[in-house]
């Protein structure tokens, strides 16, 4: 399984419903355990993105799935990072 960063920015929509985001997260969590994706952590951030989540997903195309899906509700505006631990580092340049 790869790890992801999901970063998340409001629209307009998503602040006038952010009484919600609780429901919406446990909501979106179920719906990324169905398509193998374990949300290991999410957070309500302050600064330039509302809301960062850690994720575990089988695929990039899992993730690209998940990351499509959310922005798709309208509430908020998606980047995902692909994020590698330092034992992968190692791997990669050879060590």
């Amino acid at each position: 399984m790869a790890t992801f960063i999901g970063l998340m920015k409001f629209t307009e929509q998503g602040v006038k419903s952010v009484k919600e985001l609780p429901k919406r997260v446990e909501e979106n969590k179920k719906r990324m355990k169905e398509i193998g994706i374990e949300v290991k952590s999410c957070h309500m951030t302050m600064g330039r993105y509302d809301v960062v989540v850690v994720f575990d997903a089988p695929s990039d195309e899992a993730a690209a799935k998940a990351a499509l899906a959310i922005g798709g509700q309208g509430n908020s505006h998606t980047e995902t990072l692909r994020a590698f631990s330092l034992e992968e580092v190692a791997k990669i340049l050879g060590g």
